[in-house]
């Protein structure tokens, strides 16, 4: 992939915060105009996301609020969170089905939430689902074609899980395009994660199983050993240029920062500046 083709990329890029101690003041300290998605985990809750949401939305920030339909609890709370966001400005969700084993509420899944959504008023103009181009560990390939499906009726944009595979990616983005999947994608992309301050969130947070999967893709586990940095290059030098984002309706990246925000927005920064300008920065 180009260098400008990793600019393109780079300049549509929403920086996934988890909305623990210390994340607002690290958000605060980005560069104006940073997007930024913020997740919504069984073990923090639905309100932790909405209240970071609430602090940081409105002082120059995109804002993109992650809803976890399974901790919903009601017709009426869905109500109240949309309009505690609208009322903050957030016009962009983030809608996943969520971790909690039992519903809190009528809403098992993604696609009930969203059609939920469709039939109230609310202040949400464009809405972010989930795919899952390298499976999911407990819900099969046909039951997750199916469920995209029904989402793509009520969303926006696609927003894929956390990848390292690139020719599966792109595979699986074929052939949901032959199928009649329209929505452009998000790629989740892992930031440049320094290993030894990962392992340490993952064991705070519960995210073991990404650093799982990193180190179950090739030619991880040397630099994981060494302590090395991941480099969101790694991935996106292998998705072809900007004819083929066209061609497959990839139009940027969902960059797992694991609250590194300070090394995702330095790395978006030097990916956006041109090869000419780069000793200027």
């Amino acid at each position: 992939m180009s260098s400008d083709a990793v600019g393109t990329l780079a300049r549509s890029t929403d920086i996934e915060v988890i909305p623990m101690r210390g994340a607002v003041e690290k958000m605060l300290a980005a560069p104006a105009g940073t997007s930024f998605t913020i997740t919504c985990s069984p073990k923090l809750g639905l309100d932790r996301t909405v209240e970071t949401a609430e602090k940081v939305a409105g002082l120059g920030y995109r804002i993109v609020p992650h809803l976890a339909a399974r901790q919903v609890e009601s017709a009426a709370a869905l109500r109240e969170i949309v309009g505690r966001l609208g009322h903050a400005g957030v016009t962009d969700l983030f809608v996943i089905g969520g971790d909690v084993e039992d519903p809190a509420g009528p809403y098992s899944c993604a696609a009930d939430l969203l059609e939920a959504l469709a039939a109230i008023e609310h202040p949400i103009t464009r809405i972010g689902v989930a795919c899952y181009p390298e499976g999911h560990p407990s819900i099969s390939e046909e039951v997750l074609d199916a469920d995209l499906h029904r989402k793509q009726r009520h969303a926006g944009y696609l927003v894929s899980q956390l990848c390292f595979d690139a020719p599966a990616l792109l595979r699986w983005l074929t052939r949901q395009r032959a199928s009649g999947l329209t929505l452009p994608l998000r790629v989740g992309v892992a930031g440049p994660v320094q290993i030894r301050k990962l392992i340490e969130l993952s064991m705070r947070i519960g995210v073991g199983s990404s650093v799982r999967y990193l180190t179950k893709q090739h030619g991880m586990v040397k630099n994981l050993l060494r302590g090395n940095a991941y480099q969101p290059e790694q991935l996106l030098s292998r998705l072809g240029g900007e004819a083929q984002h066209r061609a497959l309706g990839i139009e940027g990246l969902h960059l797992f920062s694991f609250n590194q925000i300070d090394l995702a927005t330095e790395w978006q920064r030097r990916a956006t500046t041109p090869p000419d300008q780069a000793g200027l920065a």
